[in-house]
C-alpha cells in the first residue's frame, strides 16, 4: 500500500547541440549522461550543467554530415572506461571517455538494426538489415551468427500428446483468418532484444516475414534457440525482460482494449495489465524494468494530435501489489514537440532515479521514493486511514473500521485525470482529510462525512524556500512543519506567524541540526519536550537529526508514545522457506534518551522482552490505529497481516487500567489473551479501592468468575509483562495474605454488599478458587438458597461441580454434618444410591457426637474425630486411646482432658512410650513425672542417662539408701556416663550417692582428672592410691602421647614431601602447556595454584551421580573423592586436607598435655616431662614452619574451600573464613611457662 512520491526534479538546460538526441545511457560510476545525436557523441555531468567530453561522428565519417544518419545503440562499459554505439549504417564505434577518440571495432554492409549488452558487459548483441544476429565477445570476437527467424521452436520444444494441430482447432466465429494479425501499420519492423537479468538468456522480438507478426524468441547465452512465443495476436514492438524474474514485458492490441502483457522464457502468455487508454489512442514507444524490478515504465504516444495539432507524449509508472497492477505515477508532456522526451532511462544504481532527454536537448532527472500516505491523527477521532494511488483513482481504506485487504479498499476516490501525490491533512481532528495532486497540475481535496468523502475547497500560501525541497512533514500535535533539502539539511517553516518564514533547524543547544544523508521518509516526534526528525534513507538507515539510531530498517511509523520499526535481521536463522527473519520493534521514544534506544534497537531482547516480534520477511508497516493495539503490515506479496503487538497492547491496556477502565481492559485481555492477573498485579491498591467499580463495569456474573479462576499468585508484571523502563513500581499490599485470597476475599465481601443474589455464583468460586478452597461454606450457601429470584440451589451446585470433582464435594458435604446437602450433592454424582443409602442410614441412627465421629473418621479427619470421640463419655475411651495410637494424635489428645484425669493418665503413658520407641527416653521421663508415674519416669531417665532426673525421682518416690547407692552405681559405671567419657560425672555419683570414693578416684584417673582425683585422694585419705593406680596413669599416658604425636609428625613430613612433588610436576606440566600453545593459550588459565589437573593422573574426572543429599551426606561425599593414592586427581587437595588434619589434632592436645605436665612436675617426674614437653614442641615447630609452604599466600586469600591451620575442629572441611588472620598455633603461647620449666630440668 505505498505510493511513489517525486523527491525531486533536475532539469538541466545547458547542453546544446545540432540535431536531437537519439540514444541516452547512465555512466554508473560518475553518475554522468552520454547523449549521442545523429551529429556526435556527448558526456554530460547534470549537477555541474557542463560537457565533460565530445566527438564528433560526422567528422570521422560514421554518420553522414546531412544529419540524416540513426544510431541504433548506446552503452556506456565500466570496465573500458569506453562508450559504445552502433550505427544503421553497420558501424560499431568505441567512445573513450578519457581521451575522447573514436575508434571503429567492426563494421556490417547489411547495416544494424540494434545493438544490445549483455548486463554483465561480457557478450553484445547485433542484429543486421539481413535480420540474422551476431553475437561477439567484449573483445568484438565474433561467437556465433544465426538468423532471427528459425523454423524451429528451439530446445524447450513442448511435448505433444497426439491431440491434433493447433491449425486444425476452433478459432472462433472468425475463422482461421483470425488466428494471426500481421503487426500494426506504424510498427518500425525493427528488432528489440532484450537481456534477462543474470544474462544468461536474451529475447529477441523480430517481424515474422511469413504471417507479419511479431514473434519472440528466446536464446541462451551460446546463442541456442530455448523457445519460440505462441502466435499473439496484436503483440507490439516494445520488449524488456524483467531483472528479477523470469516475465518479459510487451504490450498488446486487443479489439476492445491496450494491454501490457508478460511472457515466460517458454514463450507462453503469464498474466497482463489494461492500461487506461482507448483501443487505438496511443502507442507504446518502449517498456523499461527499473534496476530492482519495482516500477515499470510505459512511453506512450498519442496515434493521433490533438486540437493544436501536437501529438501529446507521457509516460506511466506502474507497480504491482497483490496481483494487481496499481498506476502510481504519470508525467505529461503535452503536445509541444521540443518538450517531448525522446530518450528515456533508469538510473543503473538508483533504482527509482529516470533520466529524460527531450528533443531541445533539456536533460531532466526524477528522483522518486516510497511512501505510505497514512492519517496522521493521534486518538480514536482518527479512522487510520491509508490513501493508495490507482491512476485516476484514490483508494482509501480505514482500518480503524476493519481490515480490507489490497486491491479492494473501504472507499473509491474517482478524479478526472491520474493522480500522481495524495497527503492528509495534519490539523487535529481534521486527519480524515486528503488532498490530491493530479497530472493536470490540479488540487482537490476531500473530507470524510460518515462513509463518504466529500470535496471541498482549499487555501494556497506561498513561502520561498533557498534550496531544493524533497520532503515536507508537518506534527498535528505541535503544528510543526519541516523541510528537507536534496542534501539533507533540515529547515524549520514559520507558517503560523504574520509572515511565513524558513529558519534553519536547531536543537535545544543552538546547534544546527542536518540529516547526513537525504532520506526518503521523515516524521517528526517529540522526546523530553524537544522535537527531532527522524529520517530513513534509501540504505535502511534510521537517523534522529544527525544521530544514527539503528541500520537495516525498511520501514518505521510514530504512533503515540511509540516508535515502530520493521528491520531485516540477518543474525537469526529459522525452519521453512524463510531464510532470514524480521523483527519488529516498538519502543517507547517519551522520557528516553537516543543513547539508550540505540542500545535497545541493537538488542535481541529477552525471552519477555515486550519491544519485538518476529514477523515474516520483508514485512512493512502500514500503519498503527491510534488509541488501539493493532498494527498493519504489508507482506512482499502485497497481503495484509494485523498483529496486536504486545508493546502496544500493554501500553493501552496500562491507561485503561490507570484510567479505571476495567472492562476495556477486561475485553482486549480476554480476546488477545493476555492474563488477567494483570489487572490487579498492575496496581494492587488501586484494585482493591475500586472493587465496586470493577464489579459494576463487568457486569457478568461470567466475566467475574472468568476472571477469578486465572488468579495464580505470580506477580505477572516481574515474569510475563514486565514494566517499561522508568515506570514506578507498584508494591503489594503487606497483609501477611497471598494474592489469591485477598483478591476472592475482597470481591467476595463486595458482592455480598452489593447484591448476593445476583452474584451467587460468583460468591461461590471466591470460596472455591481460594489457595485453601472453602467447600463447606459454599455447600452451606448452595444449601440455603431460598430467596425468590435468586439462583437455584441446584442450579448453584451444578456451578460448583463445574468448578470442583463431584468426589470431592460429596466428601466435603458430608463434612458439614448435613445430610440433606449430602443427598443433593448425592444425587448429582455417578455413585449408586445402594453404595452411599445404607451408610448414610447407619450414620442417621448414631448418637451425634458418634455420628461425627464417624463421619470424620471416614473423611480422614482424624483430629476432628478425636474431639468428637473425646465428647462422646468413657465407654469410648478405649476407642479414642486406639485412634490416637494409629495416628499418633498424643498432643492433641493430652489437650481434650484434664491432667487429673485417668483418662489423661493413661493418655500420658501411652504418649512416653511411643517416645521411648522414637529414643526419645528423657522426655518420656518428664512425662510420666508430671502425671504421677514415678517408677516409670525412673526407667526412662536412667535408660536416657539424665542421672540428675533420676536421682530426683528415686528420692521422691523415695528409694531406701542401699538401692539409691545401687542406682548410682549403675548410673555411673554400667549405664552410658563412663561409655560417654563423662568421667567427672560418673566420679560424683560414686562418691555421693554410692559412697564408693575408691571407684570415684578410679574413673577420674581414667578419664585423665588429675587434680580432682588428687583432691579426692587427700579429701578421703587414700594416698595409697597414688602409688598404685596414679603414677602408673601417669607413666602410660606421657608414653602414648609420645608415640601418638611422633607419628604425626611422621606422616606430617610425609604428606608435605609427596605435597612438593605433587606441585612441581603440576607447574611442569602447565609450562608444558605454554609452550606448545603459546602465552595467549586460552586454556593456561585453568591451572590455577589450587588445581591439580596437570599432575600426571591416570585417572579421568567424573560426574557425581548425587542431586540432592543432606549436608552432612554431602561432605561425606566430598571427601570419598580425596584420595591420597600417588596420581589421583584430587591427590593434592587430599594432602593438604590430611596436613590441616593433623594440625588441627596437634593443636587440640595443648590443654591435655598442659594437664598433664602439671601433675608430673607435682610428683617430681622430670624427664618424662621434659621428653613430652619436647616432642610437643618439636611438633608444634614443624607444623608452624610448615605454614607457608602448605598454604601459600595465593592459596590463603584464594575463595575456594581449603583446610589449613587457621580451621577449627567444626570448620576443617569448609572453606577458610579467616585467612587473613595469623596461624592459630603462632597465635599461641608456650604450652607450658619457660620460668617453671628450668628449676624442674635442673632437678
Amino acid at each position: 500500500m505505498r505510493n511513489l512520491k517525486l523527491l525531486k526534479s533536475l532539469r538541466s538546460s545547458e547542453l546544446r547541440g545540432p540535431g536531437s538526441p537519439q540514444f541516452l545511457s547512465v555512466r554508473a560510476d560518475t553518475g554522468s549522461l552520454l547523449v549521442v545525436s545523429q551529429y556526435a557523441v556527448t558526456e554530460y555531468d547534470p549537477r555541474t550543467g557542463q560537457a565533460v567530453s565530445e566527438a564528433s561522428l560526422t567528422a570521422e565519417g560514421f554518420l553522414p554530415e546531412d544529419g540524416g544518419g540513426v544510431v541504433v545503440g548506446l552503452q556506456d562499459l565500466a570496465e573500458l572506461e569506453s562508450a559504445c554505439l552502433a550505427t544503421a549504417g553497420g558501424d560499431v564505434v568505441l567512445f573513450n571517455l578519457n581521451t575522447c577518440q573514436l575508434e571503429c571495432v567492426g563494421s556490417v554492409d547489411s547495416g544494424l538494426t540494434s545493438m544490445s549488452w549483455s548486463p554483465d558487459e561480457e557478450l553484445v548483441i547485433l542484429t543486421t538489415g539481413q535480420e540474422t544476429i551476431i553475437m561477439m565477445t567484449k573483445e568484438f570476437e565474433p561467437i556465433t551468427e544465426v538468423g532471427i527467424h528459425q523454423d524451429d521452436f528451439g530446445e524447450g520444444k513442448f511435448i505433444t500428446v497426439g491431440w491434433g494441430k493447433k491449425e486444425t482447432q476452433f478459432h472462433g466465429s472468425e475463422g482461421k483468418q483470425a488466428a494471426v494479425q500481421p503487426a500494426a501499420g506504424w510498427d518500425d519492423r525493427r528488432p528489440r532484444v532484450t537481456w534477462r537479468g543474470d544474462g544468461q538468456l536474451f529475447a529477441v522480438s523480430a517481424v515474422c516475414p511469413q504471417t507479419g507478426a511479431r514473434k519472440v524468441r528466446v536464446w541462451n547465452r551460446e546463442g541456442v534457440l530455448q523457445a519460440t512465443s505462441e502466435p499473439v495476436d496484436g503483440l507490439e514492438e516494445p520488449l524488456s525482460w524483467k531483472p528479477s524474474g523470469s516475465l518479459i514485458a510487451s504490450t498488446r492490441r486487443h479489439p476492445n482494449k491496450h494491454s501490457v502483457v508478460f511472457l515466460e522464457k517458454n514463450g507462453l502468455l503469464h498474466g497482463d495489465f489494461t492500461l487506461p487508454l482507448g483501443k487505438d489512442q496511443a502507442k507504446v514507444k518502449e517498456l523499461l524494468w527499473n534496476s530492482d524490478s519495482t516500477v515499470l515504465a510505459v512511453w506512450l504516444e498519442d496515434m493521433t494530435a490533438g486540437e493544436d495539432g501536437w501529438v501529446n507524449t507521457y509516460i506511466q509508472l506502474w507497480t504491482v501489489g497483490n496481483h494487481h497492477w496499481y498506476l502510481k505515477q504519470s508525467l505529461d508532456f503535452g503536445g509541444d514537440r521540443q518538450a517531448a522526451p525522446v530518450c528515456v532511462c533508469w538510473d543503473p544504481e538508483r533504482p527509482l532515479r529516470l533520466h529524460l532527454a527531450r528533443r531541445d536537448w533539456t536533460c531532466i532527472t526524477h528522483d522518486w521514493g516510497w511512501t505510505t500516505e497514512r492519517s496522521p491523527g493521534q486518538d480514536a477521532a482518527d479512522n487510520a486511514n491509508v490513501a493508495v494511488i490507482d491512476g485516476d483513482k484514490i483508494l482509501v481504506t480505514t482500518f480503524r473500521q476493519g481490515v480490507v485487504p489490497p486491491p479492494m479498499c473501504s472507499f473509491e476516490l474517482q478524479l478526472k485525470s491520474p493522480v500522481n501525490q495524495v497527503t492528509f491533512l495534519c490539523r487535529p481532528q481534521g486527519t480524515n482529510q486528503l488532498a490530491a495532486f493530479t497530472a493536470d497540475g490540479r488540487i482537490s481535496v476531500y473530507r470524510q462525512s460518515g462513509t463518504c468523502f466529500l470535496c471541498c475547497s482549499c487555501l494556497r500560501s506561498e513561502i520561498e524556500v533557498d534550496g531544493v525541497v524533497v520532503s515536507v512533514v508537518h506534527c498535528s500535535q505541535t503544528g510543526t512543519v519541516a523541510l528537507q533539502l536534496e542534501d539533507g539539511q533540515i529547515r524549520r517553516v514559520l507558517w503560523d506567524c504574520p509572515d511565513p518564514s524558513v529558519e534553519v533547524w536547531r536543537d535545544s543547544t543552538g546547534c544546527n541540526i542536518n540529516f547526513p544523508v537525504p532520506c526518503v521518509q521523515t516524521s517528526l516526534c517529540s522526546v523530553g519536550g524537544e522535537e527531532y526528525l527522524l529520517g530513513l534513507t534509501d540504505r535502511s538507515h534510521l537517523y534522529a537529526g544527525d544521530t544514527e539510531l539503528a541500520s537495516s530498517v525498511s520501514s518505521f511509523a510514530v504512533c503515540n508514545d511509540f516508535l515502530l520499526i520493521t528491520t531485516h535481521s540477518h543474525t537469526c536463522q529459522i525452519r521453512g522457506n524463510l531464510l532470514y527473519s524480521t523483527y519488529i520493534f516498538f519502543m517507547y521514544y517519551c522520557f528516553i534518551s537516543w543513547l539508550w534506544l540505540q542500545a535497545a534497537l541493537a538488542s535481541d531482547g529477552g525471552q519477555n522482552d515486550e519491544t519485538q516480534r518476529r514477523v515474516e520477511r520483508g514485512s512493512r508497516i502500514v500503519t498503527a490505529v491510534p488509541g488501539d493495539t493493532r498494527v498493519i503490515l504489508q507482506m512482499p506479496r502485497g497481503n495484509l497481516e494485523t498483529v496486536n503487538h504486545r508493546a502496544l497492547l500493554l501500553a493501552q491496556l496500562r491507561k485503561w487500567l490507570d484510567s479505571l477502565k476495567f472492562r476495556e481492559a477486561f475485553e482486549c485481555m480476554r480476546k488477545l489473551r493476555i492474563n488477567l492477573n494483570l489487572i490487579y498485579d498492575h496496581n494492587p491498591k488501586v484494585f482493591l479501592e475500586n472493587i465496586e467499580t470493577f464489579i459494576t463495569q463487568m457486569n457478568s456474573i461470567d466475566h467475574i468468575n472468568l476472571f477469578l479462576t486465572e488468579l495464580k499468585e505470580e506477580d505477572t508484571t516481574c515474569s510475563m509483562y514486565p514494566r517499561p523502563e522508568g515506570s514506578p513500581i507498584q508494591l503489594q499490599p503487606v497483609s501477611g495474605q497471598k494474592k489469591v485470597d485477598v483478591v476472592c476475599d475482597a470481591l467476595r465481601s463486595t458482592m455480598e454488599t452489593m447484591d448476593p443474589n445476583k452474584f451467587c455464583l460468583s460468591i461461590l468460586t471466591a470460596h472455591v478458587k481460594k489457595t485453601e478452597p472453602e467447600l463447606e461454606v459454599a455447600l452451606q450457601k448452595v444449601h440455603e438458597l431460598r430467596a425468590p429470584g435468586a439462583v437455584s440451589a441446584e442450579e448453584a451446585l451444578k456451578f460448583l461441580l463445574f468448578l470442583v470433582n463431584v468426589n470431592d464435594l460429596y466428601e466435603h458435604s458430608l463434612g458439614t454434618y448435613d445430610f440433606d446437602l449430602v443427598l443433593m450433592v448425592a444425587e448429582k454424582s455417578q455413585k449408586d444410591p445402594k453404595e452411599y443409602l445404607p451408610f448414610l442410614n447407619m450414620l442417621k441412627s448414631l448418637e451425634p457426637n458418634y455420628q461425627r465421629f464417624t463421619i470424620d473418621k471416614h473423611l480422614k479427619r482424624y483430629r476432628k474425630a478425636l474431639l468428637h470421640l473425646s465428647k462422646c463419655g468413657p465407654e469410648h475411651f478405649p476407642e479414642a486411646l486406639r485412634l490416637v495410637r494409629e495416628q499418633k494424635l498424643y498432643s492433641e489428645a493430652l489437650r481434650l482432658f484434664a491432667a487429673n484425669d485417668a483418662q489423661y493418665k493413661a493418655l500420658s503413658c501411652a504418649y512416653a512410650e511411643h517416645l521411648v520407641e522414637q529414643q526419645q527416653a528423657e522426655q518420656a521421663g518428664l512425662l510420666l513425672w508430671r502425671c504421677g508415674e514415678f517408677v516409670g519416669a525412673l526407667q526412662a531417665f536412667a535408660g536416657s542417662s539424665s542421672w540428675r532426673n533420676a536421682i530426683c525421682v528415686a528420692q521422691q518416690i523415695p528409694l531406701p539408701p542401699d538401692q539409691l547407692a545401687l542406682l548410682a552405681r549403675d548410673l555411673a559405671g554400667n549405664q552410658k556416663l563412663t561409655e560417654q567419657r563423662r568421667y567427672s560425672e560418673a566420679a560424683l555419683l560414686l562418691d555421693q550417692y554410692a559412697k564408693d570414693c575408691e571407684e570415684a578416684i578410679l574413673a577420674l584417673i581414667t578419664g585423665a582428672v588429675w587434680e580432682e582425683a588428687l583432691r579426692l585422694i587427700y579429701m578421703h585419705d587414700r594416698q595409697d592410691i597414688t602409688e598404685t593406680n596414679l603414677k602408673p596413669a601417669l607413666f602410660d599416658a606421657v608414653s602414648s602421647h609420645t608415640v601418638f604425636l611422633e607419628a604425626q609428625v611422621a606422616t606430617f613430613a610425609r604428606h608435605r614431601a609427596r605435597l612438593a612433588v605433587v606441585r612441581e610436576q603440576k607447574e611442569k606440566a602447565r609450562l608444558d602447556m605454554l609452550d606448545e600453545d603459546g602465552p595467549d593459550c586460552p586454556d593456561a588459565e585453568l591451572y590455577s595454584e589450587a588445581s591439580s589437573v596437570m599432575t600426571g593422573s591416570k585417572y579421568s574426572h567424573s560426574n557425581s551421580r548425587i542431586s540432592s543429599r543432606s549436608s552432612k551426606n554431602r561432605r561425606k561425599a566430598e571427601r570419598k573423592k580425596l584420595s591420597l593414592k600417588e596420581g589421583s586427581p584430587m591427590e593434592e587437595r587430599a594432602l593438604m586436607y590430611a596436613l590441616g588434619e593433623i594440625v588441627t589434632t596437634v593443636d587440640k592436645m595443648r590443654e591435655e598435655v598442659h594437664n598433664l605436665l602439671k601433675a608430673l612436675v607435682l610428683f617430681q617426674l622430670d624427664r618424662q616431662a621434659e621428653k613430652l614437653q619436647q616432642t610437643f614442641e618439636e611438633a608444634l615447630q614443624t607444623t608452624e614452619a610448615a605454614l607457608p609452604e602448605v598454604w601459600p599466600d595465593g592459596i590463603q586469600n584464594n575463595n575456594a574451600p581449603l583446610t589449613g591451620p587457621n580451621s577449627t575442629a567444626n570448620s576443617i572441611t569448609a572453606s577458610f573464613q579467616q585467612q587473613q588472620q595469623k596461624p592459630a598455633a603462632s597465635q599461641q603461647g608456650p604450652v607450658f611457662n619457660h620460668h617453671l620449666k628450668a628449676p624442674v630440668c635442673n632437678v
